[in-house]
């Protein structure tokens, strides 16, 4: 497949700016509601299935005119809740969801990995998909990771900071290997998180959205998807509001009739949506399921320059079956600098050592853990619970050694864990003792938790699932899920590149009924 390169990948799409009437109203064959990994690839595929096709999205489009390096605008700008929605349960676990045409893969690091076929043939197990086994996706990955160019990551723009990364890991014997993305023309910039000002990144903004409109599909931004209109067994269409991008003042309201209509409005948003509509049963908004991540800084006796290279270039699936997924980091500099110990003059010397450091940070299935989400009232605003099994507490712990373990070896000084009760720089004389001998509680540490799914389930039981195995609503004749939360349970990787695959599937299987 030819590599598809659109020049102005928001031609076509409209905007917050053209809406003149508002009390805006159109039909078609299918609505897709959210413009992220799944509802994108899905979009396309129904197009050029011929079908009449509408692309729903609650953010605006952002190009790189729109792009700041500075983190508080793109959090305030690009994120719900401003960059700060948390979890509550048995720690602090923040979760960052974007709001902005490409969902979260404007934002991410363009990470595309695989879920390993033992975790598929699992999930066909254990929630009754056979479908799923044998590598039934496998045709699926192939043709999203043509489209998206996906490719391991360049030794060229791996920079300092991956391949320090990487000689630990040789040293230890770990084996790791460059990270696949989906990318083209990368620079090494490290600005993933802020939007890739270099247009390298192939977010679904600039890939499968536009390929959805040059097949057809029309494109609405700037529109909140609050209510979905039924009709007995039927979803007949979808209500909301007009939303000002970056003030998100409402602004008028919107309603589209459909035939069919596909929920890919994230983990949080749609089981909101069912719930609101009395859909999905009593599993619509239960175990949700995430990765709960923690991060080591590594302190060296020469220039790291962390800002260069590939933002997460390298990774080891050396301990994937445990559970443990371990990676490079980076992110702005002010969001990274919020973990750094002390006050005053010892917070100053941390900054004054960045230049000197590199970030390994370790995400873990947490297969015991889980929680929930609800409505807070009638609103869009979930109320997210999560709790941190202290199995997946003991799991971070062992992560957390590891990446410590690498950075020593990789030739670091000294070690920032970032975790209360362990001292906050290890040296190497210390080495990871403190770390494997603390007494650890899901309260002693920070846990960034971004990687979220499993809130509106698949499986082939309807009394323990929300959909069928094609993300089929099971209490609805023509609803379909395309999005993370159909995942009955954890991908142990990066969950993007499965939602697509999936998503690919379920397009496909609409497009033929």
């Amino acid at each position: 497949m030819k590599l598809q390169v659109f020049e102005r990948p928001h031609e076509g799409v409209r905007r917050f700016s053209d809406y003149q009437d508002r009390a805006l109203r159109d039909r078609c064959d299918v609505l897709v509601v959210g413009s992220g990994p799944g509802g994108s690839v899905a979009a396309r595929e129904l197009a050029e299935a011929g079908l009449d096709v509408i692309l729903l999205e609650e953010g605006p489009p952002i190009g790189p005119q729109d792009m700041r390096q500075e983190a508080g605008d793109t959090l305030r700008r690009v994120f719900r809740e401003g960059g700060m929605r948390v979890a509550r349960g048995n720690g602090f676990f923040p979760t960052m969801q974007a709001i902005a045409l490409g969902g979260g893969s404007l934002v991410n690091s363009a990470i595309c990995c695989r879920i390993p076929g033992w975790i598929l043939d699992g999930w066909a197990e254990e929630h009754h998909l056979p479908e799923l086994a044998d590598g039934a996706l496998d045709a699926d990955f192939e043709a999203v990771e043509a489209f998206l160019g996906v490719t391991a990551t360049d030794e060229a723009i791996q920079g300092e900071r991956n391949l320090l990364f990487k000689r630990g890991c040789e040293v230890l014997g770990i084996p790791a290997e460059p990270t696949p993305r989906n990318v083209q023309g990368c620079k090494g910039s490290a600005e993933c998180f802020t939007g890739c000002r270099n247009g390298a990144k192939r977010s679904t903004d600039t890939s499968y959205v536009p390929a959805a409109i040059r097949a057809g599909a029309r494109v609405y931004t700037s529109l909140r998807a609050e209510q979905l209109v039924t009709e007995g067994r039927r979803v007949v269409g979808v209500r909301g509001r007009q939303i000002e991008p970056f003030t998100w003042r409402e602004a008028g309201t919107f309603q589209i009739e459909a035939r069919r209509v596909v929920l890919a409005a994230g983990c949080m948003a749609t089981p909101l949506l069912l719930q609101h509509a009395g859909l999905g049963g009593a599993h619509a908004g239960q175990h949700l399921k995430g990765h709960p991540g923690l991060a080591v800084y590594g302190l060296y006796p020469h220039k790291v320059e962390p800002w260069k290279g590939a933002t997460q270039g390298y990774q080891s699936l050396a301990f994937l079956r445990e559970g443990i997924k371990l990676e490079v980091l980076w992110a702005p500099p002010a969001l990274l600098a919020v973990r750094f110990p002390g006050f005053g003059d010892e917070f100053k010397g941390h900054l004054l050592d960045f230049e000197r450091m590199a970030p390994f940070d370790v995400i873990v299935s947490a297969r015991h853990s889980g929680g929930s989400v609800k409505p807070l009232g009638r609103t869009m605003q979930p109320d997210i619970r999560f709790d941190l099994d202290p199995r997946d507490v003991a799991m971070l712990q062992r992560g957390l050694c590891l990446l410590t373990d690498i950075s020593w070896a990789a030739g670091a000084e000294a070690v920032q864990p970032g975790v209360h009760g362990v001292p906050p720089v290890l040296t190497r004389a210390m080495g990871t003792a403190p770390l494997q001998r603390a007494s650890l509680r899901a309260t002693d540490f920070t846990v960034g938790m971004n990687h979220v799914f499993g809130s509106a389930r698949m499986g082939g039981n309807y009394r323990t699932s929300v959909a069928d195995s094609w993300g089929k609503v099971h209490d609805a004749e023509n609803l379909y899920l395309c999005d993370t939360s159909v995942f009955p349970a954890s991908p142990h990787v990066n969950p993007m590149l499965t939602c697509m695959a999936l998503a690919r599937r379920t397009a496909r299987r609409i497009a033929a009924s």
